[in-house]
């Protein structure tokens, strides 16, 4: 036991080291383009910092000769005059020098910033359904906007503050200690006070931080599902509900930010005190000393000027403190955000086509599934799918039924490897699914999701999405065969009509339509239709229906996936699901003669017709 902890321990720093790299190596990236420019801000800070520190050195000579000088034969106006015009052009340099930091720092943070909202796109685009359904798309929508947010602040502030007060701090408390060694001595009790409230303070601000970005998921969960469902929450006149709910999410919000921010506001005025006390100590000891020397007839090294600088430099001690200590509680505060993003980056994708082979074409559109089982976590102590054992020829029409919940969208989602088989092999034109790099593997195989989604753009471009190259005959051809050419040309603007986003100026049955159009145009090797014409009448399903009996279909293997027994009765064969098995096969005479499931559907759709 005690060697397996000893082994834990020395094999932690590695874990460690290796997890600083990895992060280290993906901010780098993050910086690709910007590099430069992010590499030039500490030479423009430290060129700044030397000007800056010189203006009370000035102000104190400035000071002393007034002083020292004033109403008396010696006081000459246009030294006094030199001092000041060199005291403008370090002003004024400083302006200069500071607006290309700040112009340098605001590039390099606006480019780190977009790399990374990019650079997590694509990682979001290579991520399985099963690693989607972990994060949750809300929750992608709050690392993605509001997380990459925080940090391009925290990446600013870094080069901005962080870089500058370090270097302000040690060189404003050299210069400090060589006017007065002795008022320096303060620092030892104001530096430690200061940095002691930041940590503090910083600490127990972030486990609030954490919960504060929970509850901003939940937030963005609830504002989108409402938003993409405001015509149904329109519908059903539950306005003023979901308006309770919004505001009890947004309260939750709002309440767990001040949580949050509670303790954090309570640093500027502790800090602030601190200075304070410092510049009233320095303002009393150093008085006390030059009046000493005054009273005494003594010439001290402490002069007006001396004491002028002095104040100064301790503000620039103690502030650049400040904003050093800043910077770490704004990292603390932010490793959520790191942490969220970090997440991400780490995850694997649960199915990948590292090893398919590039060459490997679908050739045919027959299936196999081979002894198949699945369940969508490992943990889950059921399978969703249980033994499947079917095979499909290339060109066969296969229907699948069932009841709701009866796995039949699961099934069909392992022909693509949206998701793949927890046991057995599915096999597409003769090859195993995961042979296949997924472009050749879904570019031969093309489905329409059971929740139809188009995209903002015309209603040509949603139509090519299926096939980047079709030309407008081709587009036309697939809208025909999806019994959407018609209602296309009533619109205004015909094919080049705009459809919002989601396809919101189209119906439910156009837009299922559309989707239909989509997947047509890409001519695959096998078409799933997972219940796409629920949304459209009889008469219109029976055409659609037609189409995939004709010539221009032939050889595509074509599974349907229906409620309607209607949909799919003139398949060449016909599968009923029931909980995750496949309860009987055959034609629609077979089924209805042999099983009671698919008998019982007939019967009471039969008697729902009748009834109408």
């Amino acid at each position: 036991m005690a060697k397996k902890e000893k082994e834990t321990q020395t094999k932690q720093p590695k874990r460690v080291k290796g997890a600083f790299k990895r992060g280290a190596a993906m901010f780098w990236s993050f910086l690709k383009g910007y590099r430069m420019l992010t590499f030039l801000t500490p030479f423009l800070i430290l060129f700044d910092v030397y000007i800056e520190l010189k203006l009370p050195e000035i102000m104190g000579k400035v000071t002393d000769y007034i002083m020292v000088n004033a109403g008396t034969d010696t006081f000459v106006r246009h030294d006094l005059n030199m001092l000041l015009l060199k005291m403008l052009g370090y002003t004024l340099l400083t302006l200069v020098v500071g607006y290309i930091n700040a112009r340098c720092i605001a590039i390099a943070a606006m480019g780190f910033g977009a790399n990374m909202r990019s650079a997590i796109f694509n990682k979001v685009q290579d991520l399985s359904f099963d690693n989607i359904d972990h994060f949750k798309i809300g929750s992608l929508i709050t690392r993605t906007v509001s997380d990459t947010a925080r940090i391009q602040t925290l990446f600013s502030t870094t080069l901005s503050i962080f870089l500058r007060g370090p270097i302000m701090l040690g060189l404003a408390l050299k210069k400090s200690i060589s006017i007065s060694s002795d008022m320096s001595k303060m620092f030892y009790f104001a530096v430690p006070g200061i940095a002691i409230t930041l940590i503090v303070l910083g600490a127990l601000a972030v486990p609030l931080f954490k919960a504060m970005l929970s509850k901003m998921d939940k937030f963005n969960g609830t504002l989108r599902g409402n938003i993409s469902g405001i015509r149904v929450v329109k519908s059903f006149v539950r306005e003023d509900y979901e308006r309770g709910e919004f505001e009890k999410i947004n309260n939750d919000v709002a309440k767990a930010n001040i949580r949050a921010q509670s303790l954090v506001i309570y640093i500027s005025p502790i800090i602030m005190f601190i200075m304070y006390a410092c510049t009233i100590f320095a303002l009393k000891n150093g008085s006390a000393i030059i009046i000493r020397n005054a009273i005494d007839g003594v010439k001290g090294t402490l002069t007006y000027g001396a004491l002028t600088a002095f104040m100064s430099y301790i503000t620039q001690v103690l502030s650049s403190l400040m904003t050093v200590l800043m910077v770490f509680v704004s990292i603390v505060v932010a490793r959520a955000s790191i942490t969220r993003v970090a997440e991400i980056f780490r995850e694997e994708p649960t199915i990948n086509d590292y090893d398919g082979d590039p060459a490997l074409l679908v050739k045919d559109g027959s299936i196999r599934f081979d002894h198949v089982s699945f369940k969508y976590s490992e943990e889950a102590e059921e399978n969703i799918l249980t033994d499947i054992d079917l095979s499909v020829e290339s060109g066969e029409m296969l229907g699948i039924i069932g009841a709701t919940g009866s796995s039949k969208s699961t099934l069909v989602n392992l022909i693509p490897r949206l998701y793949d088989a927890t046991e057995g092999n599915v096999y597409v034109g003769g090859e195993n699914v995961k042979n296949y790099k997924f472009k050749n593997l879904r570019d031969g195989v093309s489905v329409v999701l059971q929740q139809t989604m188009l995209f903002s753009g015309t209603i040509k471009e949603n139509i090519r999405w299926g096939d980047p190259e079709a030309t407008d005959e081709q587009i036309i051809e697939a809208a025909k065969a999806a019994q959407a050419h018609d209602f296309i040309l009533e619109k205004e603007n015909g094919y080049d009509t705009e459809l919002g986003q989601g396809g919101n100026t189209v119906s439910g049955g156009q837009r299922q339509r559309l989707c239909l159009a989509r997947a047509f145009v890409k001519k695959p090797k096998v078409l799933i239709l997972d219940d796409t014409t629920s949304a459209v009448d009889t008469e219109t399903d029976a055409k659609i229906r037609a189409v995939l009996r004709t010539d221009a279909f032939k050889g595509i293997t074509k599974i349907i996936i229906a409620q309607r027994i209607t949909s799919i009765m003139d398949a060449d064969r016909i599968i009923v699901m029931d909980n995750g098995v496949i309860n009987g096969m055959g034609t629609h005479e077979e089924l209805l003669q042999n099983n009671e499931i698919y008998h019982e559907i007939f019967v009471s759709q039969q008697e729902g017709v009748l009834a109408q």
